[in-house]
C-alpha cells in the first residue's frame, strides 16, 4: 500500500513539473532595451537622438521620418503626460533582429530634451539608407 501511495505522489509531482515547464514554451521572442534620452534634435529628414548607453556614455542614432508615417512602421512616438517622467528610447528586437523603436518624448517643445539642428549643419548622409538602428552600447 505504501508503494502505491509513493508511486501516486511521485506521478503527481512529475506531471505537475511537466505542466509547469509547458507553460514556458510559449514565451515571446520579443525583447527590448530602454535608454534615457539626453536630447532629440529635429532635422528635416528625421530625428537625431542622443542617448545614454549601457556604459552611461553618450551615444547618438539617426531615425528617419518615414519610420513614423505608416501604421506598423519601424517607429512610434508616444508623448508623456504631465509629470516628471524622463524621455526614453525603447528598441525592440524579434529573434535577435531589429523590429521597431518607440520614442517616449515630452510634448512641450520647450523641454530641455528637445533641440533643433542648425540649418548650416549637414546631416543628410546620416539619414541615407537606414534599415535598422545603429546603436552603440
Amino acid at each position: 500500500m505504501k508503494k502505491i501511495i509513493v508511486f501516486a505522489v511521485l506521478a503527481v509531482v512529475l506531471l505537475g513539473t511537466f505542466a509547469y515547464a509547458q507553460q514556458f514554451t510559449n514565451e515571446s521572442n520579443f525583447y527590448y532595451f530602454s535608454y534615457p534620452i539626453e536630447k532629440v534634435y529635429v532635422h528635416r529628414l528625421g530625428y537625431m537622438v542622443v542617448y545614454r548607453g549601457n556604459s552611461n556614455r553618450m551615444s547618438r542614432t539617426f531615425i528617419p521620418h518615414e519610420w513614423f508615417t505608416e501604421m506598423g512602421g519601424k517607429g512610434e512616438i508616444a508623448y508623456l503626460g504631465a509629470g516628471n517622467e524622463w524621455p526614453t528610447m525603447t528598441v525592440y528586437y524579434n529573434n535577435g533582429d531589429f523590429s521597431h523603436v518607440r520614442l517616449r518624448l515630452r510634448r512641450e517643445r520647450s523641454h530641455e530634451t528637445w533641440g533643433i539642428v542648425p540649418q548650416t549643419t549637414n546631416l543628410d548622409e546620416y539619414f541615407k539608407d537606414i534599415e535598422e538602428l545603429n546603436l552603440q552600447y
